[in-house]
C-alpha cells in the first residue's frame, strides 16, 4: 500500500528538480556571450531530453538494480520492477531520473562556447547511461561505498562532483576560448553578456534545491521525518547565506569591490556543499560548510583559471566539483554523530574522502576516454571561424538569440511617424521594444500628407561661428552633466552610448578574478552644436561635472563646424540651433 503523503512530496521535489534545469540554462547563458546563448538553451534542453530516455532505458537499473559484486546494478531495460515500498515505482523513477539530468547538465557550462553540438550530445549520453549510474549505484544503490557507511544524502559527491570532474576534464582536453589568454598566457576576462539572467538562475536553483534536498527523504511520514525535513531546508538556507556572504567579503578585499559573478557562483557553492551532509550537520555545521566551501569556490577557480590555464566560463569545477567534494569530506568534521568534531574517530572523515577518491578517479577515467574518442573521431570543437562566428549561427543557424529585442532608455518615449500604410509593422515595432500588446486600427493611422520642403535659409556669414562639442564621459555622470549643460543654455544635444579608451586604457576592474581587458570601456558620448553659447562655458561646465583627478575622466574635443541646416524649416546658421519653436527635445 503506498503512502498518498509520501508520494505526493517526492512529485513535488521531481517537479522542483526539473525547475532546475532552467536555472542551469539561466546561469550558462547569462555568464557566456550573447552569441551563444541559443546554442547553451539546446544543450541543457537536450541533456535532459536524451538523459531521461537512457536513464529510462538502461541507467535506473545499473544505479539501483540488485548489486553485481558492490559494483554495478543488475540491468532492468525499460525498468519493469518496483524500488520503493511506500510510493509507485514511476514516481521513484521520475524523482531519480531529474537527478540524472542535473548531473549532465553541470558539463555544458564549463565547455560553452567552443564544443560541437553533436559532441556535446554524445558524451551527454554516455554520463546519463553508464558513468554518473555506476557511481550512484556505489552510493545510493546499495554498492560498496554504502555498505561502507559512506554519506552522501542529496549528492554533493554523486550529482554534482561527477558533473564537476566531468567539466574539468571535459574543458581541459577542449582548450580554452580563443582570447581567454595572451602571448604570455594571463589570463583576460570574457564577461558573460547578462549578469541579471545570470541572477535570475541562481534564484532558481536556491528556490528548487529545497526540494533537491528535502525531497531526498523520499518520505513526508511521521513527525521524525518531517522534522528532519525542517533540519535540511533550515541547513541548506543557511550554508547557501554563508557561502554568498563570504565570497562577495573576498572578492571584496581582493579586488577593491565585491565581485557579482563570484557572489553568485558563491551561493551555488554554498548549496552545493551542504548538499552531502545537510541531514546530519547541525545550524552551526552547515554555516561552517557554507564558509569553507565558498572560499574554496574564490581560491580554486582563480587556481584553475589562472595557473593550471583551465577556461571554464561559469565556474562549473569550482561550484560542482571543489564545494561537491570538500562538502562531502566535511560530513566526516561536522556530522553530531561520527564526525571528528563531536567526538567520532577518524573512521567517517577517512570513508569520506575514499569515497570522493573512488568517484573521482572512476569520473576522470571514463570521461578522459569518452572525450579523447570523440576528438579523434567526430571532433569536439568548432573551428576558429565558426567560434568566432559564435555557435548560435554555426551550430544552428540562428543569426540572434535576441532577434527583434530593442531597448528604450528610460523616460523616452518612441515616435512613430509615416508608418500608416502597414499597421502590424508599427505593433511589430512597439512589440519589439517591450511595450507589450498595442491595440491598431487602421482607420486611426495617420494620414500621409505632402508638404512644400521649404526653402532654405539665407548662408552662413563669415562673421558667425559655430562650433562642435564632443565630450567623452563616463556613463554615471551623464545626467548630472546634463543638467548643468542645461544651466547654460544648451538644450539639444545627441548622445550615445560608446566603447573605447584612451592611451592609458582607464581604470583596471575584474571579472571572476580576472582583469577585464580595457580594450573596451563603455563610455557616453555627447555632442553639443553651439553658436550663441560660447564654448568656453560648455568646456568649463563639462569639466566641472567630470573632472575626479584620475586616469578615465574623459576628453573633450572641439571643432569648427562649417554650416547648420535645419530639415523642417530649412534655416541655416545660428538660427538653425534655436529649438525655442520645437515642441520634440531629443536627448
Amino acid at each position: 500500500m503506498f503512502e498518498a503523503t509520501d508520494t505526493l512530496w517526492v512529485l513535488v521535489g521531481t517537479v522542483l528538480v526539473f525547475f532546475m534545469q532552467a536555472g542551469f540554462a539561466m546561469v550558462e547563458t547569462g555568464f557566456t556571450r550573447a552569441k551563444n546563448a541559443g546554442n547553451i538553451i539546446m544543450k541543457n534542453l537536450l541533456d535532459f531530453v536524451l538523459g531521461s530516455l537512457m536513464y529510462w532505458v538502461i541507467g535506473f537499473g545499473i544505479m539501483f538494480g540488485p548489486s553485481i559484486a558492490g559494483f554495478i546494478g543488475a540491468p532492468d531495460l525499460f525498468v519493469q520492477g518496483n524500488y520503493d515500498s511506500t510510493i509507485p515505482g514511476n514516481v521513484f523513477l521520475m524523482f531519480q531520473t531529474v537527478f540524472a539530468a542535473t548531473a549532465a547538465t553541470i558539463v555544458s557550462g564549463a565547455m560553452a562556447e567552443r564544443t560541437k553540438f553533436s559532441s556535446y550530445l554524445i558524451y551527454t549520453l554516455i554520463i546519463s547511461t553508464i558513468v554518473y549510474p555506476v557511481s550512484g549505484h556505489w552510493i545510493w544503490g546499495g554498492g560498496w561505498l554504502s555498505e561502507l557507511g559512506f554519506i552522501d544524502f542529496a549528492g554533493s559527491t554523486a550529482v554534482h562532483m561527477v558533473g564537476g570532474v566531468s567539466a574539468l576534464i571535459g574543458a581541459k582536453i577542449l582548450g580554452a576560448r580563443i582570447g581567454k589568454y595572451d602571448k604570455d598566457g594571463k589570463a583576460r576576462a570574457i564577461p558573460g553578456h547578462s549578469l541579471t539572467l545570470g541572477a535570475l538562475g541562481v534564484f532558481i536553483l536556491w528556490f528548487a534545491w529545497f526540494g533537491f534536498n528535502g525531497a531526498s527523504t523520499v518520505s513526508a511520514t511521521g513527525d521524525e521525518t518531517l522534522t528532519l525535513i525542517g533540519t535540511i531546508f533550515l541547513n541548506t538556507n543557511l550554508s547557501a547565506t554563508t557561502a554568498t556572504l563570504v565570497a562577495m567579503t573576498i572578492t571584496w578585499m581582493k579586488y577593491g569591490k565585491p565581485d557579482i559573478s563570484m557572489t553568485l557562483n558563491g551561493s551555488l557553492a554554498g548549496l552545493v556543499g551542504i548538499t552531502a551532509g545537510c541531514t546530519v550537520v547541525s545550524p552551526i555545521g552547515a554555516v561552517a560548510i557554507g564558509a569553507l566551501s565558498s572560499m574554496a569556490l574564490v581560491y580554486g577557480l582563480e587556481f584553475i583559471e589562472h595557473k593550471a590555464k583551465i577556461d571554464d566560463p561559469v565556474g562549473a569545477f569550482g561550484v560542482h566539483g571543489i564545494a561537491g567534494s570538500l562538502g562531502t569530506i566535511l560530513v566526516g568534521v561536522f556530522a553530531v554523530d561520527g564526525g571528528i568534531l563531536y567526538g567520532g574517530s577518524f573512521e567517517l572523515l577517512s570513508v569520506q574522502i575514499l569515497g570522493v577518491a573512488a568517484v573521482a578517479l572512476w569520473v576522470a577515467v571514463t570521461m578522459t576516454a569518452t572525450f579523447l574518442v570523440i576528438d579523434k573521431t567526430v571532433g569536439l570543437r568548432v573551428s576558429k571561424e565558426e567560434e568566432i562566428a559564435g555557435m548560435d549561427i554555426s551550430e544552428h543557424g540562428l543569426k540572434s538569440s535576441y532577434g527583434d529585442f530593442v531597448t528604450v532608455p528610460f523616460g523616452q518615449v518612441p515616435v512613430f511617424r509615416g508608418i500608416n500604410k502597414q499597421p502590424n509593422d508599427v505593433e511589430l515595432a512597439f512589440a519589439g521594444m517591450g511595450l507589450g500588446d498595442v491595440d491598431f486600427d487602421t482607420e486611426d493611422t495617420i494620414p500621409e500628407t505632402k508638404t512644400e520642403l521649404p526653402k532654405l535659409g539665407r548662408p552662413l556669414s563669415g562673421e558667425e561661428k559655430i562650433s562642435k562639442v564632443d565630450i567623452i564621459a563616463n556613463e554615471d555622470r551623464f545626467e548630472e552633466l546634463k543638467d548643468e549643460l542645461n544651466k547654460i543654455g544648451v538644450t539639444g544635444m545627441t548622445v550615445t552610448n560608446v566603447y573605447g579608451y584612451g592611451i592609458q586604457k582607464g581604470h583596471t576592474t575584474y571579472y571572476r578574478g580576472a582583469e577585464v581587458d580595457a580594450n573596451l570601456l563603455p563610455k557616453t558620448r555627447i555632442e553639443i552644436i553651439v553658436s550663441s553659447v560660447p564654448v568656453e562655458r560648455v568646456v568649463e561646465a563639462a569639466r566641472k561635472v567630470l573632472y575626479t583627478g584620475h586616469v578615465g575622466d574623459g576628453k573633450i574635443f572641439v571643432y569648427e563646424v562649417e554650416n547648420v541646416i535645419r530639415i523642417s524649416t530649412g534655416d541655416s546658421g545660428s538660427s538653425a540651433l534655436d529649438y525655442s519653436d520645437s515642441a520634440e527635445t531629443v536627448v
